[in-house]
């Protein structure tokens, strides 16, 4: 160190409560920035990758900085407002600066020892040769005898620790790719193209000679006289561009006079890389609004001149989209950026294809189903400027915006749009209201159904109103119908799960031609078996939760941890063979409807049948296609997709909803209830929704067939604010996890006593256990501590609770208790 050496804080993607002080090496002074990214040595012979958050010239106390080893681009990854937007995160969520890099840097950004390394999949070797150093050829070498090798691994073939150079100038070559995980290895989207061979495209002689001498194959003139009209040679399309493959395929070219042609050399079939964001189709305006949209839309405008945020509360049907697309088009037009959340990945597809229509590839995609490499594509087009537009889900709030003026939350009320796990446990609304602050952009909230939170704030005049009362083109909400279950059974009217009224309607729509919907919150074929003799259920060894049956796979399944077992032949307890289900799933409901409607085309959108990257999209387009009569859903099914042929929806069991032992379960019934409701009848006639139900008389329900919002809000606002919920009051629920019961109890006990001083009684629920007091061998208490929004000091309370935790980790029986954080839990 000199008296003139330059310091640089970096965020480092580790879990503490510090940034780490790192000189900066002469050489890279020029190049360093505030939100670069850099390599830097951590531990014992460990390297990261970090952010840099300040650059200075005061030398840390404490100990001898480090050198920074590496600046991995000449241009910052992150822009300031993002860095201050982390913070935000970590001191509102009450987690560290290291846990929100973490999962907000996408993996293939992030190098260090534990990264992987594999040569790209479009390297050609002799282009890059002569810039090879001899170490960089090493690396080539090694990865071709080896695969995939990792950082570490590398560095030991050559004999040296610090490999971030070379590795950097590889990666800059285009020659290698960094991955974080195995199994996530870069595959490029490719297509095949045809184009036609230059002995023929340059020579029309040539072209001649060859009609000649398949004048009688009629099937080889087709497909050559459609390819000259795509790509006429001499003008048009060029031939260099070539057509894909699949369309020619797709437009009845013959599949085998393609492979003779291309066997014999008229046609070359070329791999062609594209990304996988470009749409070569044509980009169509945009819909007209009608005039109560075009109203509502300079409703917005005029509410955005004195609010920062929102709220568009438009009933399901309303053409809320149309009016989210206009408002696009003119932050684009301004060149600006928009974000355009949504709760979930099932809901991309549709709004992903009707925004590709208007801005083409101008639109970005980020969400978990893609891999590390594709969310790092979309980053870098981002911060090139490629993309104006990102969709995405709850961690597209994290990327790089810096001319942002526009976010979009569509259904805001989602508690999908919450991270439970791991930190920061953060809510994308709320994130993102703040992101609009830093960036002085404004916010749409989009729902039927807002949540308490969104609603309260309205009333308050925090955020602007603007209704759609009715449906697009006046189509008219569907009719809602109740049905009494206990009525049904003492009749023996029901069909397993199915009253003798839904049962009908479902007929009458099959036999109109409609489609149906069915919802049923609860996936698996049953909740659980049981021994009819001794009672016995099967559970989860490393969950207090009974273990769920699903008889496609033959298998019971936790959904908390993932642990799964064949089916029991006999009762473990017993030995008795009377084994029998109880409760039903969609999987179950699906089989009834298959035997109930063997005409009919059953289909299932859950958590299991939507696993794979493309599982939501191709359920979507077989029941857009109409290959689909009857759809069993989870809650995917209620979210705002848009089906025009649905005419009937059927809410099997509405009381699991409202009866759930949560404070929010009236508001997430009436949420779930409604929304799913509002995919019937969308078109050209009125549907129908039968709910049926143990309690007809329920008032939620009232609500509901009313479609009044209103007063399911005062209903609930008296219960909220009577026993101290949001939003009324702010919440902190802090979890204690440990393997040893006791030792979990008496840790939360012993916290709850340093409180109760601090807070007062009346500011502390519990410690308690939850509904499933186990999950991974990790036994569970939690405390509620419930604050007056007004007269106090929330930072400072904050500041108590992280103080009472260290406080609490030092007793040497509670050192290897985790104790959690979740500020606003859903």
């Amino acid at each position: 160190m000199t008296p003139t050496s330059r310091f640089a804080d970096i965020m480092l993607p580790i879990p503490l409560h510090r940034l780490f002080t790192y000189e900066v090496p002469q050489e890279l002074a020029d190049r360093i920035a505030i939100g670069c990214r850099v390599v830097v040595p951590f531990g014992n012979q460990k390297i990261k990758t970090g952010i840099v958050n300040s650059i200075h010239s005061t030398p840390p106390i404490k100990y001898d900085p480090k050198p920074i080893m590496e600046v991995m681009e000449d241009y910052p990854i992150i822009h300031p407002l993002q860095i201050n937007l982390y913070q935000w995160m970590a001191d509102y969520y009450m987690c560290t600066i290291g846990e929100v890099i973490n999962i907000a840097i996408p993996a293939g950004l992030k190098l260090s020892s534990d990264s992987f390394v594999q040569l790209h999949p479009e390297l050609i070797l002799d282009n890059i040769i002569d810039s090879l150093s001899p170490k960089e050829e090493h690396i080539i070498n090694l990865l071709s005898k080896a695969d995939q090798l990792s950082y570490q691994e590398i560095g030991e073939h050559l004999g040296i620790k610090n490999i971030s150079t070379y590795i950097k100038s590889l990666s800059e070559k285009g020659a290698i790719v960094l991955f974080e995980k195995l199994g996530e290895k870069y595959k490029p989207k490719k297509v095949k193209i045809i184009k036609l061979s230059p002995k023929y495209a340059n020579d029309e002689k040539q072209l001649e000679q060859l009609f000649a001498e398949i004048e009688n194959k009629r099937a080889q003139i087709d497909l050559l006289l459609y390819y000259l009209r795509s790509c006429p040679p001499i003008k048009g399309r060029n031939n260099s561009i070539g057509l894909s493959k699949a369309t020619i395929l797709k437009d009845g070219g013959s599949v085998s006079a393609l492979k003779k042609f291309v066997k014999n050399g008229v046609f070359e079939e070329i791999n062609k890389t594209i990304s996988r964001f470009d749409d070569d189709g044509e980009i169509q305006p945009s819909s007209t609004l009608s005039d109560e949209q075009s109203l509502k839309l300079s409703e917005i405008h005029n509410n955005f001149q004195t609010k920062d945020t929102v709220l568009l509360q438009g009933v399901t049907g309303s053409g809320k989209t149309e009016i989210f697309i206009k408002l696009i088009e003119e932050a684009i037009e301004q060149n600006h950026q928009v974000l355009y959340l949504l709760p979930e990945i099932a809901l991309t597809t549709q709004i992903v294809t009707r925004l590709k229509k208007v801005f083409g590839n101008l639109l970005g995609v980020y969400h978990s189903k893609y891999s590390d490499n594709e969310r790092v594509e979309v980053w870098l087009g981002l911060l090139k400027g490629t993309y104006k537009i990102v969709v995405g889900v709850r961690s597209a709030v994290l990327l790089p915006f810096d001319n942002l003026s526009l976010i979009i939350i569509d259904e805001e009320y989602e508690s999908t749009f919450k991270q439970y796990d791991p930190a920061p446990r953060y809510h994308a609304r709320d994130t993102a209201i703040k992101l609009a602050h830093l960036c002085g952009a404004k916010t749409l909230l989009g729902t039927a159904t807002p949540s308490m939170e969104t609603y309260q704030n309205v009333l308050q005049g925090k955020y602007g109103h603007v209704q759609l009362k009715s449906r697009y083109q006046d189509v008219k909400l569907p009719e809602m119908m109740l049905v009494n279950i206990v009525a049904e059974r003492k009749k023996k009217l029901m069909k397993n799960e199915f009253s003798n009224i839904l049962i009908e309607k479902i007929n009458s729509a099959l036999e109109a031609k409609e489609q149906v919907i069915i919802f049923q919150n609860r996936r698996g074929y049953a909740p659980m078996l049981s021994c009819e003799d001794c009672g016995h259920i099967p559970k989860c060894h490393q969950c207090a939760v009974s273990l769920t049956y699903h008889q496609a796979f033959s298998e019971l399944r936790c959904h908390y941890c993932g642990y799964k077992e064949s089916v029991p032949q006999s009762c473990e307890v017993c030995d008795s063979h009377k084994i029998k289900t109880r409760g039903f799933g969609t999987e179950k409901l699906e089989e009834d409807l298959e035997l109930l409607f063997p005409a009919a085309k059953i289909g299932r959108m859950d958590l299991d049948t939507t696993r794979s990257k493309y599982g939501y999209q191709r359920i979507i387009e077989s029941f857009e296609k109409k290959e689909i009569d009857i759809l069993v859903g989870t809650q995917m099914v209620t979210k705002g997709l848009d089906f025009d042929n649905v005419g009937l929806v059927g809410v099997v069991d509405a009381d699991k909803l409202i009866h759930f032992p949560d404070f929010r379960a009236h508001e997430k019934a009436y949420q779930m209830i409604t929304q799913v409701s509002g995919r019937a009848g969308r078109k050209n006639k009125q549907g129908l929704v039968v709910i049926q139900t143990y309690d007809p008389l329920q008032p939620i329900l009232r609500y509901i067939l009313d479609q009044n919002h209103d007063g399911f809000f005062q209903s609930e606002a008296v219960e909220r604010e009577s026993f101290h919920y949001p939003p009324f009051y702010r919440m902190i629920r802090v979890i204690f996890r440990h393997k040893v019961q006791g030792v979990c109890k008496d840790a939360s006990i012993y916290y709850s006593s340093l409180l109760l001083p601090e807070f007062g009684k009346n500011r502390i629920l519990g410690p308690q256990e939850p509904i499933i007091s186990k999950i991974r061998n990790q036994f569970i208490q939690i405390i509620n501590v419930k604050l007056e929004k007004t007269g106090v000091d929330i930072a400072k309370a904050k500041k108590v609770l992280r103080t009472k935790m260290l406080q609490t980790l030092k007793e040497p029986e509670f050192k290897n208790v985790q104790i959690i954080f979740d500020v606003d839990p859903q």
